[in-house]
């Protein structure tokens, strides 16, 4: 299986292309970087797509800082949703299977039971908003798209142009300060990019059906405990401490509660680790050992 996959260099990209080279000999992966195609010239996207060989496109690529997209709307409408309509068609033309990737604040958070990918969506904020018209555009122009929501991603290429990740930020701020102030009431599926990678491969390889699937850890945490759980297994000397999200006003509205679930996904490829398990895995790899004893207290 030939992969095309645009937005390689991204922390889910970076995941994808290195848990590819060890998945499956069968499986090829073909990085497109921004050099080759820029997804803000949609008119390019057929004919860049055109000149390769591929059994399905993989879309990592996205607007996705969440704050600036909301003064940046035709930015994000034209990344998020209408140069994902043109690789879906292009793809659809092409008769080879597409893959987008999406994201959890296509919900509005009301909810307080993690949301199925059959639940009606609500985005709050800009982002949300294009991401939730690339899903639907992606599936009127083409029959064969797999959609994958990811949420809350952490991974060791860090976030493309975001300048890191949140684990990487609350281990330097607490080093920095000694005092943690994180938001305490809003809760999500903390996610690790290798996790998310091998399900998405999973899912592909496997050749699962055309639809929508939750490609996020199991269990989910409020931002305040994903912060705490950083710190404690990191061995940094923080303390932490939850704040109402009124407390750290935001451009962007986020979802009080976006959390996903992964059942779905999980009964056709196999169970999918923990939040906590993908975290200590990131830890190890990135040389944040703890110096504390003792495991820390596991949350939902």
């Amino acid at each position: 299986m030939r992969i095309l996959l645009l937005g390689p260099n991204g922390q889910l990209g970076h995941d994808l292309a290195r848990r590819a080279a060890s998945h499956s000999p069968a499986i090829t992966i073909v990085p497109v970087t921004r050099q080759e195609l820029d997804v803000m010239d949609v008119a390019s996207i057929p004919a860049t797509l055109d000149r390769h060989t591929f059994d399905a496109l993989i879309n990592c690529a996205s607007y996705h800082k969440t704050d600036e997209v909301e003064s940046n709307a035709p930015h994000a409408v034209a990344v998020n949703a209408f140069a994902v309509r043109a690789m879906a068609k292009t793809c659809a033309a092409k008769g080879v299977r597409f893959v987008h990737i999406s994201t959890d604040y296509v919900f509005d958070g009301r909810s307080r039971r993690p949301y199925t990918e059959d639940d009606p969506i609500g985005p709050l904020n800009v982002y949300g908003a294009t991401k939730a018209m690339g899903e639907s555009m992606a599936r009127a122009a083409h029959d064969d798209v797999l959609i994958f929501r990811v949420a809350s991603l952490f991974g060791v290429a860090g976030a493309s142009g975001k300048g890191g990740n949140f684990v990487e930020t609350m281990i330097r701020l607490g080093r920095e300060k000694g005092r943690l102030r994180v938001i305490g009431d809003q809760w999500m599926s903390p996610t690790s990019t290798a996790d998310a990678a091998w399900a998405i491969l999973e899912a592909v390889s496997r050749r699962l059906p055309a639809a929508t699937y939750h490609a996020v850890n199991s269990g989910h945490a409020s931002w305040y405990e994903f912060a705490a759980r950083i710190i404690e297994r990191s061995g940094v000397e923080a303390v932490v401490e939850p704040i109402p999200a009124t407390a750290y006003p935001l451009p962007a509205q986020r979802p009080a509660f976006s959390v996903l679930d992964n059942s779905r996904l999980a009964s056709l490829i196999g169970p999918i680790p923990h939040w906590t398990e993908g975290l200590d895995r990131y830890l190890r790899e990135k040389g944040h050992t703890a110096h504390r004893s003792g495991p820390a207290p596991k949350p939902s």
